[in-house]
């Protein structure tokens, strides 16, 4: 006889199922795991054996075969070990034979019995969900598979002894109950920042809209410190974004303790981060930092300092919203959708905006335009908003902190999101939730300027050459500062704001 238990293997934040097939046959003492798995799944025969041993129960001296099918799917990770050792208390009697049925199991195994978390509880939940399952985790992870929906029978247990009781009626588990991380409130708050008012402007632009934003100063200026205060001003997470930001984090093994975060991530990955670590990739085709900045703010300081061949690779997920990570057994495709926010010095002694500076290299325009060349022109053409943030000056440190903070423009932000949503809603396009998501069809209709804003985009984009994207662009940031002010129609005004933030960075290149 044959004991079959549903498990699932992960294919990005997709959760294939698969049926573990689990046979006690005569013949010698053997135990064999087929069904192309890696080592770590081989592995789990010694772990299943000495758990099954700690919780009473004897593997019988008879030849022990386990399948995983589908055969032909890469089976990677300690996941399986629940579903193989419950397959064969199942098969020996330990747990009645139809105590499984209607279940997705998953869960890592001690040597003691102990059932540890795994990664990936939160997207198995809600495909097992899809197939009208329940789901029998580590206990640690309850809260988190309790998010996929309030339908769903969670069986979090922390030893295989309380599963087999659970099963008996003797010691039956509650469903835990979904948990959100208590969010400390942030530490950094626009009011820290002295002058810098059109820096601030940017950085409330950018978070309106989800642009992306290109900061090019002077050592010390506070671009970092500008950057590391942006999430301060964005609005959480909505339940959607929530849902779809948590089924990577869960992937990745980033989520602790089961409980979700409705904090929009920020991440900022070294300047010496590989291809695969910045865009997802590795043995297993884990997601990278761009993928964990979902909804949220990747930012990257020192942009010139990266292989410019990693920068490259950005290219195509800041256009799409998504990357595809090919390997040789398997293609996945991770959610991307992020706010790019880059910072740099503009040369490479990071003096260049200094009054009267003299460059050891020739000319101080020959030296930014050397520096900024590292960063590709197409790569460039992405970046909605590119400023300048100069020195501050003594004068702005020994000035009384700003009246305004961060609570007052994260309300301005929030007010033009609400206006985003509401329009992109009342199309047809729930999906698209800010202005630089709105794809260029759409704009013909939502933000198509008036007769005196046509005009100066005719003969800006003319004079600034601009190409197909960044025409759309600066439009879409145009929309923005619309929201922002609270019009409906794109005007000249919010167009000739939009225009100054492209016309920066072309400076240097010209200079060359």
């Amino acid at each position: 006889m044959v004991q079959h238990v549903s498990t699932v293997a992960f294919e990005g934040i997709e959760a294939r199922a698969v049926d573990v097939q689990v046979q006690v046959s005569p013949g010698l003492p053997a135990f064999a795991v087929v069904g192309l798995a890696d080592k770590a799944v081989s592995e789990a025969r010694e772990r299943v054996r000495s758990a099954l041993i700690a919780s009473g129960l004897a593997l019988p001296a008879r030849r022990i075969t386990v399948n995983l099918a589908p055969a032909d799917l890469p089976k990677e990770g300690s996941h399986y070990d629940l579903p193989i050792a419950l397959g064969l208390m199942a098969a020996i009697g330990a747990i009645p034979a139809d105590a499984l049925e209607g279940f997705t199991v998953l869960g890592e195994l001690g040597l003691d019995g102990s059932i540890a978390a795994v990664a990936g509880v939160l997207p198995a939940a809600i495909a097992a969900n899809g197939r009208d399952h329940g789901l029998i985790c580590p206990a640690a992870c309850g809260s988190e598979a309790a998010w996929a929906s309030p339908d769903i029978q969670v069986v979090a247990a922390s030893s295989l002894i309380q599963i087999a009781n659970h099963f008996r009626g003797t010691q039956v588990l509650g469903r835990p109950q979904p948990r959100v991380r208590d969010t400390e409130p942030s530490r950094f708050d626009l009011r820290d920042i002295k002058g810098q008012e059109s820096a601030k402007r940017a950085l409330e632009i950018a978070a309106a809209g989800g642009h992306h934003l290109l900061m090019i100063g002077s050592p010390g200026a506070g671009k970092s410190m500008l950057a590391a205060r942006l999430p301060s001003i964005l609005p959480p997470l909505s339940p959607a974004e929530l849902l779809e930001v948590s089924m990577i984090a869960s992937v990745a093994g980033e989520i602790r303790d089961g409980a979700l975060t409705a904090k929009r991530p920020f991440r900022a990955p070294h300047h010496s981060a590989s291809m695969a670590a910045l865009t997802g990739g590795g043995l297993k085709a884990r997601p990278g930092e761009i993928s964990l900045a979902h909804h949220g703010v990747l930012f990257l300081d020192e942009l010139p300092e990266f292989d410019p061949r990693v920068l490259d690779s950005l290219r195509a997920p800041l256009e799409t919203g998504e990357v595809a990570v090919s390997r040789a057994n398997h293609r996945v495709t991770y959610p991307a959708r992020v706010m790019l926010v880059a910072a740099m010095n503009p040369c490479r002694c990071g003096q260049a905006f200094e009054p009267g500076f003299a460059c050891k290299r020739g000319r101080v325009e020959r030296c930014m335009a050397d520096y900024q060349s590292r960063i590709s022109g197409p790569l460039m053409d992405r970046i909605d908003l590119r400023i300048e943030v100069p020195p501050v000056s003594a004068t702005d440190l020994m000035l009384p902190p700003p009246a305004e903070g961060s609570a007052e423009v994260a309300a301005r932000v929030a007010r033009a999101r609400d206006i985003q949503r509401t329009r992109y809603a009342s199309i047809g396009l729930p999906e698209i939730r800010t202005n630089a998501e709105a794809p260029a069809a759409v704009l013909e209709t939502t933000a198509r300027p008036d007769s005196a804003g046509l005009k100066l985009l005719h003969e800006a984009a003319e004079r600034m050459r601009l190409s197909a994207r960044a025409f759309h662009r600066v439009i879409r940031v145009a929309r923005t500062l619309a929201d922002l002010d609270g019009f409906d129609l794109v005007g000249r005004v919010q167009l000739a704001e939009a225009l100054s933030y492209r016309a920066l960075a072309d400076d240097p290149v010209r200079a060359a």
